[in-house]
């Protein structure tokens, strides 16, 4: 498996759109908690109102809960790293050539799925150091890991977000095509299913499959507004939820490539 992962690093070490794109998403996730620093920093503090709604954010522990907040809306970037690089196989012919050259079409997609493992905790490591960074600047002397399980959740949800890219990508081959409809499920259409459900459904709309995943992480402040008016939510149903829809989508896309024709 680590000759295999080799060969994954050499197709995409010289592929410059992939490290652009990258490069762009790391400095995105700190880019955008700076956004969100600044905009707090703004804020009054005098108003005793104001402190009980926005707390102490980049302090610890509330920043490890934030920053994964924050980061989560940059979450379509993880998976359009997966599209590129698995449509480029199809593009250029090298997932033919690699059965060609020996590789069973099982090793095949199982390196493209620790890809997406690879890729989610590349995106988790860079959302645990801008925690701490902000964290350490605000108030180093309270380090804490207590709601360190918050970067666990952004985890699962950058893992799901890029399993679904990887079975769009195995669908519809064309990476134009899986971006449009990977951007249109992600950011509309499931969106507009979870508000149907949970009007008419008693809050059903949580479980769907990115729901799942983004419902592990909510706004982290305005804590007595969000709480008294909304769904409260059993994370242990919810982690429980995401590993089956990661099953599914892992277990699909296997038996998708292997009965595809090359």
């Amino acid at each position: 498996m680590l000759q295999l992962l080799h060969v994954e690093w050499l197709k995409v070490k010289n592929y410059r759109t992939f490290w652009v794109l990258s490069s762009l998403y790391l400095l995105s996730i700190f880019g955008a908690n700076y956004i969100a620093y600044q905009m707090y920093s703004a804020a009054p503090k005098k108003d005793n109102m104001a402190n009980m709604f926005l707390g102490s954010p980049f302090n610890f522990p509330d920043v490890w809960h934030v920053v994964s907040y924050t980061s989560s809306f940059l979450m379509f970037m993880p998976g359009l790293l997966i599209i590129i690089s698995f449509t480029n196989e199809y593009s250029y012919k090298t997932h033919r050539q690699n059965i060609i050259d020996g590789w069973s079409r099982k090793q095949f997609i199982l390196v493209k799925m620790l890809l997406t493992v690879v890729v989610s905790l590349a995106a988790t490591l860079a959302v645990f150091l801008t925690a701490i960074g902000f964290g350490l600047h605000e108030s180093a002397a309270s380090f804490t890991f207590s709601k360190i399980e918050y970067i666990g959740f952004f985890f699962i949800q950058a893992l799901s977000y890029c399993a679904v890219a990887l079975l769009f990508s195995l669908l519809f081959k064309r990476s134009g095509i899986a971006i449009g409809v990977y951007f249109l499920y992600t950011l509309i259409l499931e969106n507009m299913l979870a508000g149907f459900l949970n009007h008419y459904f008693d809050n059903v709309g949580r479980y769907l499959p990115l729901e799942t995943t983004d419902n592990l992480i909510r706004v982290p402040v305005f804590k007595v507004i969000v709480n008294q008016f909304t769904a409260s939510y059993n994370i242990t149903a919810l982690l429980v939820m995401a590993a089956v829809y990661l099953a599914l989508y892992f277990a699909i896309s296997v038996r998708k490539f292997q009965n595809d024709d090359l």
